[in-house]
Formats: structure tokens, sequence, C-alpha cells
């Protein structure tokens, strides 16, 4: 099975403590600097699997990066205590293992109990722990309201707490199915209606005259999404200004048709953006306060000596913004080939902590997706973050009167008003446009 990730993460036990035999369990290990949980993805393993040291048991996401678990034990799965998509803290147990000759225990009562499947009790009216009916959470009304129409209620989809069905759950499919597998709603009394349902609320209408409506849907926000929520509202409290201008991108769009005409590595494909990366770090070595962070509690500027310029990509998992790392050092072909590997372990989420780490200035590429441009929010502990809107064609007005069209990109630059000043950034973003309109320029200052 190839691995997820690049790195691997093992349970926190030393290996001094290891039992010879007996059940053991295996936590969620520190999976990074100031992670307390993760999102469990998925298994790789299922109770009863025979297992080897350092076989991958699962992955899961923190706020930065997916991340396999592997086990420090051989021996047998005997209980997987958590289903994927559930939050794990860390130190939390994730399986129990059996080792050495210890035989798999039988579930007991702190011991989560496997759903049984439907048909599987010797009588339809037994029951289990919680009040189920073949491992489904359920109520004697409920339960009474689907025999009833003859509805499995495995066939429900239950909106109650821990996956418990609902009475209204039941009548809603009865609705949806028509009740075709079970009698009529006008051959169901008032008085058993009210006495299935319960005296508080009765049901005196047909189904044929209810009408539903779409549920609401709660989303829990995971993995990215969760890092946004707590990046940006701590950049909310950051005193904001933003510095907007025009540059034209006719050299631009020049440099990378020649680029692409002359390309003759079929993996590599040439983007505006790795050019538009490169000039950036050639305009930062002049205005060393864009590329630094802020020290609140000592007052202090820290300058970066690496430009680790971030990218923000718009993932299914979320907004991901892993850096290029070093980039005063590379050339636009290493550019290029970084940015594409960064952007296909985004697409996968499988991006490592060292990725996501480590960003000294952001650029949000809005303009790929649309929208002329934004109005972006710090990364912290960034100072400057750059939104640039698509490239396209305006008129213009040449100096001999005449109207011409000329491909225009709209950028607009947040920054920390704590560290930065608006001539600072006015600056920066004229020695910038000049190296964008004029990219030969780069070639007096590339090493």
């Amino acid at each position: 099975m190839p691995s997820m990730v690049s790195r691997c993460c093992y349970s926190n036990h030393a290996l001094a403590d290891l039992p010879a035999s007996g059940i053991v369990d295996v936590p969620l290990a520190q999976t990074g600097e100031g992670i307390a949980e993760c999102e469990l993805l998925k298994w790789f393993v299922k109770e009863g699997d025979e297992i080897e040291e350092f076989q991958p048991l699962c992955a899961v996401q923190s706020d930065k990066a997916t991340i396999e678990i592997t086990s420090r034990y051989k021996g047998k799965v005997a209980q997987l205590l958590h289903a994927p998509g559930n939050i794990v803290k860390v130190g939390e147990t994730l399986l129990k293992l059996v080792v050495g000759d210890s035989a798999v225990p039988t579930p007991s009562s702190d011991v989560l109990e496997s759903v049984k499947p439907p048909g599987s009790e010797n009588s339809p009216d037994s029951k289990l722990n919680k009040d189920t009916v073949g491992g489904v959470l359920a109520t004697p009304t409920v339960r009474n309201l689907a025999k009833l129409y003859g509805i499995n209620l495995y066939d429900v989809d239950a909106t109650g707490k821990d996956g418990r069905v609902l009475k209204e759950d039941v009548l809603k499919y009865a609705v949806q199915k028509g009740a075709a597998d079970g009698p009529s709603t006008a051959s169901v009394s008032a008085d058993c209606r009210e006495q299935l349902l319960g005296e508080e609320e009765t049901y005196p209408q047909t189904f044929a005259e209810v009408k539903w409506y779409p549920d609401d849907k709660t989303v829990p926000l995971r993995g990215f999404q969760r890092t946004m929520v707590k990046t940006m509202s701590m950049a909310a409290k950051i005193p904001h200004f933003h510095y907007v201008e025009e540059i034209n991108c006719d050299a631009l769009v020049k440099l990378k048709a020649s680029f692409q005409n002359n390309n003759s590595d079929p993996n590599i494909k040439h983007t505006f953006l790795p050019s538009l990366i490169k000039s950036l770090s050639m305009a930062m070595s002049k205005y060393p306060f864009m590329n630094s962070c802020f020290n609140e509690e000592s007052l202090e500027v820290i300058l970066k000596g690496s430009h680790n310029i971030g990218i923000a990509m718009a993932t299914q998992h979320g907004l991901a913004v892993p850096n290029i790392k070093n980039v005063q050092s590379l050339s636009i072909l290493e550019i290029t080939k970084e940015l594409s590997r960064l952007q296909q372990l985004a697409k996968d989420n499988e991006l490592n902590p060292a990725d996501n780490s480590g960003g000294t200035i952001t650029l949000s590429n809005i303009g790929a997706i649309g929208g002329k441009f934004g109005a972006p929010l710090l990364n912290l502990p960034e100072v400057a973050i750059i939104a640039m809107g698509r490239i396209e064609k305006v008129p213009r007005l040449s100096d001999d009167g005449n109207v011409y069209p000329s491909p225009i990109m709209t950028v607009n630059i947040g920054a920390d008003h704590r560290v930065l000043d608006g001539a600072t950034v006015a600056k920066f973003c004229n020695e910038w446009k000049q190296l964008i309109e004029n990219p030969e320029l780069l070639l007096l200052q590339m090493r």
C-alpha cells in the first residue's frame, strides 16, 4: 500500500514498555507542535486483522497535514474505537491490540458493541442496551411505528443524537415511500396514532396532505477549514490597510508564451505564477520589511532571511497555504516544478507539516478562479499578503491618442499597519511592478 504522506507517527509507549502479551491501547501520538486533536480519515486495518510492527494503522488529519499512524506492536486488532470522521484528542486511544498469546476479548460494558445486522436477533422484540433493535437506536414508540408501516429501521436516515431514529424520521420515510409496504394512513385510527406518537402531538391529516421541506444540514469544519477559522479570527484583530495597483502584463504574457513554446518537457506546464513569484522575491530583497514577522510581546520585527512564499490553494478539503522555500535561490524553472509538486499534494490532501509551515509572505491568485481583485486578510505571523486578480484586456490610451488593448492585472496588498506604512508598501509595489512589466530586468539581479 503506497504511503499517503512523507512521515508517520507512532504510539507514545517506549520500546522498553512493550508488553510480552496482553491487550494494549494504541493512542493518538503527538503529530506536531501545538496539535491537540486530529480527524480520523480512514482505517487501513479492520478488527481481527493480524498486523506487523510499524504497519500503517490509519490516516489522520491535523490542522496542518495528513499523517499516517503506525503500530509499535505485532499482534491482532481487537477493537477499533473510532470511525472515520471522528475527532480524536492527542493521547486518546485509537484502537486496542492483542499482543502475544492473548485471545481477542469479548466486548464488555466498556467496549463498543458492533452493530448487528437485521434479523440477527432471535426475537424482533429483543432489547439491547440503549433500547436498540439490531444495533439501531430507537425508542419503543418509534419501533412500533416502524412495524406498523412495515419499515426497516436500517433504511431510515437517523437525525437524532448519537444516530437515534426519531418518529419524525420514520414518518418522513413513510411519506417518501408512499407507505406502499405498510397499511395506509386511512386504516390507522386516531386513537392508534395518539398512542404511537404520544399525547403531546397528533397527526390528524393523511400523509398525502403532509408537506416536507428540505432539512437543514450541520457540517462540521475539519482540517484546513478549522485552521482557517482560527487564523482568520486572529487576523481580523490586526490593523490592516490595503494598497491597490494595476500592472501591465503584456511582457509577462509574451514571456509565458515563449517558455511554453520552447518547452521540451511534457510534465511541465508553464504559467504566469512562477515568474510573479520570482519577481516578488527580487522586490522583497530591496524591501526586507515586507518579508518579516512581528513579535507583539517584545515589540520586535524579525526580518526573515529566506523568502518562503506561500501560495493560497483552494482544495476540496479547504484552503491550504503551502509555501515554496528559499525562492531567492531558485530559478523560475525550479519554482515551476516545486509549485506543481505542492499543487498535486494539496489536491490529494497529502501536504505534510513542513510544506505548510515557515511561510514569510503569501500570494492569493484569486484571478485564476475569477474576480478582478480581493481584499485579503493576513496569514499570521506574516505582515503582508497579496491578492492578484485575473489578467484581462482593457482599453488604454497611447501618448498619441490612440486606443489599444492592454492585459491588466489588479493587485491588492494587505499589510500589517503595526509594522508597515503606506510609503514602504507603495515603493515595494512599484519595484515589483517594474520587474513584472520589464522581466528582462530580472537578469540584472539573478544569481
